[in-house]
């Protein structure tokens, strides 16, 4: 028997390729629009001081491009996992498809039931699809007991699940990991702008409140988009999980139907 299989999903090397990529972008947006020379008096992005936010991005240090980068990687992510999980969810509603499912199998119109299954498509109709075929299949067996055919439904349920479900989690692993470093990071480029601005302000002597307070804000934008990367992954990644959530759900309780409703049968 032939198992579908939705396909989807950024490959590994793919996924690792997708971050490289995006780490360059973030240095491409530092180095071409943060540091652009109209964000700064004279136009002297490395000695001038910013006059706008762009500047002060600029200005948050190596850890800045790095950040964005990481922020581009949520967004790409999700963007996969949303396409991903719309194909998972077939044609049409989840809960409408299996209800519709649930009737057809009641009355015992296997071949409707398939039909359905072809036109919904994704993950759910692949399962579903699997079932019904081994209930076909074992219904007219007669060398294997009751007992027995539903094991092998059970089964053939079991394994067209088990390839969907890593489809479903993929590269969900990318997006949780920069939810706990996006934070991180940009608190080492916080701490890393702190220490130069209270090192240039020991240098210089005397006491210079206007270096100070420019030194600090510069060194809390790494907080800004860390904390923006972590709160986007956070978004995305629960998002999504219950999206998984429901489609396994949907997965077992079709699952259930066809195992219940062999069972009533008799045979």
């Amino acid at each position: 028997m032939s198992t579908k299989k939705t396909s989807g999903g950024f490959p590994l090397i793919v996924s690792a390729l997708a971050i490289v990529i995006c780490i360059c972008i973030g240095w491409f947006i530092y180095k071409a629009i943060l540091g652009s020379a109209a964000n700064f008096e004279g136009g002297d992005s490395e000695k001038g001081h910013p006059h706008n936010i762009l500047g002060t991005m600029y200005k948050g240090g190596f850890i800045v491009p790095i950040l964005i980068g990481f922020l581009l990687t949520v967004i790409t992510f999700a963007i996969e996992r949303f396409i991903t999980i719309m194909k998972a969810n077939g044609a049409g509603r989840t809960d409408q498809f299996v209800s519709k499912i649930k009737g057809l199998i009641s009355n015992h119109d296997f071949e409707g039931a398939i039909a359905e299954c072809n036109r919904q498509k994704g993950s759910v109709a692949n399962v579903v699809h699997e079932g019904i075929v081994k209930y076909q299949f074992v219904q007219n067996d007669t060398t294997m007991d009751k007992e027995a055919k539903v094991h092998a439904i059970q089964k053939a349920l079991e394994e067209a699940t088990s390839l969907e479900l890593p489809m479903l989690s993929k590269n969900m692993v990318v997006i949780s990991t920069m939810a706990s470093i996006g934070t991180l990071a940009g608190l080492i480029g916080t701490v890393v702008g702190m220490i130069r601005a209270f090192a240039a302000l020991s240098a210089a002597g005397a006491p210079d409140t206007s270096a100070l307070a420019t030194g600090i804000s510069e060194a809390l934008v790494n907080t800004l988009v860390g904390i923006l990367t972590s709160a986007f992954a956070i978004i995305f990644y629960n998002y999504f999980s219950n999206r998984i959530d429901t489609i396994t759900y949907s997965m077992d309780e079709a699952g259930f139907s066809i195992i219940q409703e062999f069972q009533a049968s008799g045979k």
